[in-house]
């Protein structure tokens, strides 16, 4: 998978550039209405969630489809990084004999190739969940200045995918990174990982872009969802 060859490419880069990543798993942990004591977190990288979990944990089940990320995940006893991509049912096959009774995920499913697989595997989990998913509206400006259209979901088909499996509350946030020069934020785009990396223009198009692109700040939106599936209420 290109995507994730990308992510472990620039795993030693990927720190200096997660701004909005951090941010975002500060959130999704802070907004959870409990304190699990077995986490699964799908899409771990390299430990954004985890360092920003407060309490003790027993168990912590990181899992992530970049080998480059898990190499830098933190380390501990009561830490498991697994290798595993979220597209395949073999993946979720494999998580039915781990032990965990909360599932969290920041800034990963966007990449899911059928997200109402993965909202239904999920869901057969039966546990409570919080996901904090980028939307169409990511690089929002960018995308319409190369008259491109988004690589991403947008919020309303997201929430009406995840209203099939869950009850959930659902919270949009939009961000905003400034930059001191163009330069600069395409080199952040390149390297943040928040674009997958999935090049769509050549190096002719993307100087044009450069030039045409008339801020030097990227926009974010990110949709936060918090829930309990559905088969708890019956």
């Amino acid at each position: 998978m290109k995507v994730a060859q990308e992510f472990s490419r620039y795993a030693p880069y990927y720190n200096n550039y997660n701004v909005i990543q951090n941010k975002v798993a500060k959130k999704l942990v802070s907004d959870m209405r409990v304190k699990p004591k077995k986490i699964l977190d799908l899409g771990c990288g390299r430990g954004a969630i985890y360092n920003e979990i407060s309490w003790e944990l027993e168990s912590f089940l990181g899992v992530d489809f970049a080998k480059g990320m898990l190499e830098q995940h933190p380390q501990a006893k009561n830490i498991t990084c697994k290798y595993g991509d979220f597209n395949k049912e073999a993946f979720f096959e494999d998580l039915k004999d781990e032990n965990f009774d909360y599932i969290i995920s920041a800034s990963a499913l966007q990449w899911s190739d059928d997200l109402d697989f993965v909202f239904k595997s999920l869901a057969s989990f039966e546990v409570p969940l919080s996901l904090a998913i980028f939307t169409c509206k990511t690089f929002d400006t960018l995308y319409k200045t190369a008259k491109l259209k988004p690589l991403l979901r947008c919020s309303d088909s997201i929430i009406e995918n995840a209203k099939v499996y869950f009850d959930a509350s659902y919270e949009l946030v939009s961000y905003t990174l400034e930059f001191e020069s163009k330069k600069e934020l395409f080199r952040y785009i390149k390297r943040s990982g928040v674009s997958g990396n999935r090049g769509v223009l050549d190096y002719k198009q993307t100087k044009a872009l450069m030039q045409e692109y008339p801020h030097k700040s990227l926009e974010f939106e990110v949709l936060f969802m918090h829930s309990i599936p559905k088969m708890f209420f019956f």
